[in-house]
């Protein structure tokens, strides 16, 4: 019998889906046009299973700001086995979120 928290042969647990965390300022047509821009990318390759999108209210939330380094809204960022894996500060548009997502992309 396998306890929560321990391996076994038959119940090996499947990598865990990263996260996206997206930065961002309810106040900032910026972000708005960024968030668009990644909907269109996940959405395109169909992708949009790939990622655990969170929105992060940049205002409301500053520890997190600041634990994850952000320094320009918006900012994407990876998080895959428990650890921020890249960051996208002010993407250009749709090429430069694809570019960014690539290792992750399918």
């Amino acid at each position: 019998m396998s306890t929560p928290g321990t391996k076994s042969g038959s119940n090996k647990a499947s990598p865990a889906k990263p996260s996206l965390l997206f930065f961002h300022s309810a106040s900032s047509g910026r972000c708005r046009r960024v968030e668009g821009f990644l909907a269109q990318v996940l959405q395109r390759r169909s992708n949009h299973d790939t990622f655990e999108v969170r929105r992060v209210d940049a205002d409301a939330n500053a520890d997190l700001v600041e634990r994850f380094k952000i320094e320009t809204i918006p900012t994407l960022v990876v998080v895959a086995d428990k650890r921020a894996q890249g960051w996208l500060p002010n993407p250009g548009g749709c090429r430069d979120i694809e570019r960014f997502l690539a290792p992750w992309l399918r």
